[in-house]
């Protein structure tokens, strides 16, 4: 059996700062927007026990991949004897706050939850999630959520399904520099869905990241000449909101060469969740 998932991207509409736990961990209100653009990962089961990356990402170490980690977790949850081989597509750029890696985390625990026949519930693979990291349970519930706690007390919202066209201004931010930086504005008022809806709120990582690297203000400066521009979680990715694809579309075909973009739309449910329950990419062959 081989199983070949998508596992999208998101945007933090918002990102508030709303305070910092005795465990280091700070406390935020944002809203997820899942996006129907992502990284894509095919799951090939085996008898061995032993989770093969097919390929890997330059500078990471397997046991230090997500990806590896998310399917030994679920392996060690469920006490399965079976294995996986595993290769992926990566799209979606690292330190770039698109979520990529906890995605491919969260979809991992989906393709392997089906391809091992475990049948554990959400509930079940979110909290082997939220232990990989605090982004992994959006992915995993498969819904755009607004989001509390440090990220993992989720109410799924019905959002406007927008097109997006975001920017990779070519640098990777260190999401722990941001949050343990001394300008790092932690004491946002906290508010509600419906004041967000009612065009509230902001990125307070916004300007501590564009201080440390400039090639992100220059990246929403740019945009911002075309549609009002955001950061999305702590960086480097920006984006703008635009009526079609088309109009997004005019907007990429002028992006400067230093930068890499794409135009996505945004989706309330996960294309992941999707594919598993239309079996869209599924494609069978003998097991391992």
């Amino acid at each position: 059996m081989i199983l070949t998932l998508p596992a999208p991207a998101k945007l933090n509409l918002f990102l508030h700062i709303t305070g910092r736990r005795d465990d280091g961990y700070h406390l935020l209100q944002t809203v997820f927007q899942l996006l129907d653009y992502g990284d894509e990962l095919t799951f090939s089961a085996n008898c061995s026990g032993a989770i093969n990356l097919i390929n890997e990402i330059p500078g990471v170490a397997t046991k230090d991949n997500l990806i590896y980690r998310a399917a030994k977790a679920l392996q060690s949850h469920s006490g399965t004897a079976r294995g996986a081989d595993i290769s992926f597509i990566k799209y979606l750029p690292s330190g770039g706050g698109l979520g990529g890696g906890s995605s491919d985390a969260a979809t991992t625990l989906l393709g392997l939850n089906r391809l091992w026949g475990l049948a554990l519930s959400i509930d079940d693979l979110a909290a082997i999630g939220v232990n990989l990291g605090a982004d992994v349970p959006v992915f995993v519930r498969g819904r755009s959520a607004w989001a509390e706690g440090v990220g993992e007390q989720l109410t799924a919202v019905q959002l406007p399904e927008h097109w997006y066209l975001v920017i990779f201004p070519g640098c990777t931010v260190n999401t722990g520099k941001i949050f343990s930086h001394r300008e790092l504005t932690r004491n946002d008022v906290a508010i509600t869905i419906r004041a967000f809806l009612g065009g509230g709120g902001n990125n307070s990582c916004q300007p501590v990241t564009e201080k440390l690297y400039p090639a992100v203000a220059e990246a929403r400066k740019w945009l911002e000449k075309f549609a009002p521009t955001r950061m999305t979680g702590t960086g480097s990715c920006v984006y703008a909101r635009f009526a079609s694809a088309s109009e997004a579309g005019k907007v990429l075909e002028k992006l400067p060469g230093r930068w890499k973009g794409f135009v996505a739309k945004g989706v309330n449910v996960s294309p992941a969740h999707s594919a598993l329950t239309e079996s869209v990419y599924t494609g069978v062959s003998p097991s391992g």
